[in-house]
C-alpha cells in the first residue's frame, strides 16, 4: 500500500512581513497538524506558494517539517520542474533531506508526448527510494494525462499513487480505479471541495490546504465510519471556506489569513505573484470563519 493515504495537508510556507521565512510559524502549523490527527503532511505543493521559494528555502522547509514530523507521518515533497533533469535534481534533494514520498507534477513548459510522460516518471522514480505519487493537475500544467495513462504509469516501479486534480474529479477517480491495478492508491486535490464523492467512488484520501485539517478530520471519519449523512452535514459547514481557499490569485493569502485567525502563524505575507487579500475578500472571508469559531485576535 501507498505509504500517502488518508487526510494529507500541503501545508502553506509562511512568511514574516519582510518576506523572509518564518520557521517558528510553519513549526507551529505542523504541530497543529499532527495534533489534528492528519495522516502526512505536504511541501512545496501548489498551496505552499512553491513558486516563489528558492531551492535553499525549499530545502529548510523540508528539514523543518520533517524535524517536527519526527516520523510520526510521512512527510511528501512536491516536485514541479520543467524538465526530467531537473526533476531529478529536486527529487535527489528531496530524498536527502528527509521525504518520504515525493508528489511529481509532469513537466509542463514543453508539453510532453505521452511516451515522454512515461519516461519522465520512470526516471524520477528510478532517482531515489522515495514513492511517487503521479500529480494529475491539467489546469495548472496543461498536461492531460487520460485515465489508461494514469494506470500505465502505477505499474512502473516505484509509482505508488495519484493526486486526481483533473475536473469533475469524481469521475476521474472512478475512470482511474476502473483502469488501475488495485494497490495504486487514488487521492483527491483542489482542497478537497469534493473529496466525499471522491472516497464514493475508490479515493483512500485527500489532499487540502493546512488551516482546517481539525474540521475536516471528523467529517472524513464519520464518513469512513459509515455515517454518510453526518459527513454530509459537516462537509456542508466547511464547503464555503474550501472555496474561498480555491479562489485563483488569493488562494494563497486565503489560507494564511485563516491561519493568522487561528493564531498559527505571525503575518499572512505572501510573495508575488501571489495577491495579497482586498478588503472586501477579507471581510467575506471572516464573515464565514465566525460560523466555525474562528475569530480573529
Amino acid at each position: 500500500m501507498s505509504l500517502v493515504q488518508g487526510l494529507v495537508p500541503i501545508l502553506a510556507t509562511p512568511f514574516a512581513p519582510d518576506g523572509s521565512l518564518d520557521l517558528p510559524s510553519l513549526r507551529r502549523v505542523v504541530e497543529f497538524n499532527l495534533a489534528s490527527g492528519v495522516d502526512g503532511v505536504a511541501v512545496s505543493g501548489m498551496a505552499s506558494e512553491t513558486f516563489a521559494l528558492t531551492a535553499e528555502e525549499r530545502a529548510r522547509v523540508l528539514r523543518e517539517v520533517v524535524d517536527v514530523a519526527a516520523g510520526a507521518v510521512p512527510v511528501v515533497a512536491g516536485v514541479n520542474a520543467t524538465s526530467t533533469v531537473t526533476a531529478v535534481e529536486q527529487a535527489g534533494a528531496a530524498a536527502a533531506d528527509g521525504a518520504a514520498a515525493l508528489m511529481v507534477l509532469p513537466p509542463y513548459m514543453v508539453k510532453p508526448t505521452p511516451a515522454q510522460v512515461a519516461d519522465f516518471y520512470a526516471d524520477v522514480a528510478a532517482a531515489t527510494d522515495c514513492e511517487v505519487m503521479v500529480q494529475d493537475a491539467p489546469g495548472v500544467t496543461g498536461v492531460a494525462m487520460t485515465p489508461a495513462t494514469l494506470a500505465a504509469l502505477g505499474r512502473l516501479p516505484g509509482v505508488t499513487s495519484v493526486k486526481v486534480e483533473a475536473p469533475p474529479t469524481p469521475a476521474k477517480v472512478t475512470a482511474v480505479r476502473d483502469a488501475a491495478d488495485e494497490d495504486f492508491a487514488v487521492l483527491g486535490g483542489l482542497n478537497a471541495q469534493f473529496c466525499l464523492d471522491e472516497y464514493a467512488r475508490g479515493a483512500i484520501g485527500t489532499m487540502p490546504a493546512c488551516e482546517f485539517p481539525d474540521l475536516l478530520r471528523p467529517v472524513l471519519d464519520d464518513w469512513n465510519a459509515g455515517r454518510r449523512a453526518e459527513a454530509r452535514e459537516g462537509f456542508a459547514r466547511l464547503l464555503p471556506l474550501i472555496l474561498h481557499g480555491l479562489q485563483q490569485g488569493w488562494a494563497w493569502a486565503i489560507h494564511k489569513e485563516v491561519l493568522v485567525a487561528r493564531k498559527l502563524i505571525a503575518d499572512a505575507t505572501v510573495r508575488a505573484p501571489a495577491r495579497p487579500l482586498d478588503t472586501p475578500t477579507r471581510t467575506a472571508l471572516h464573515e464565514i470563519l465566525t460560523p466555525l469559531g474562528i475569530t480573529p485576535s
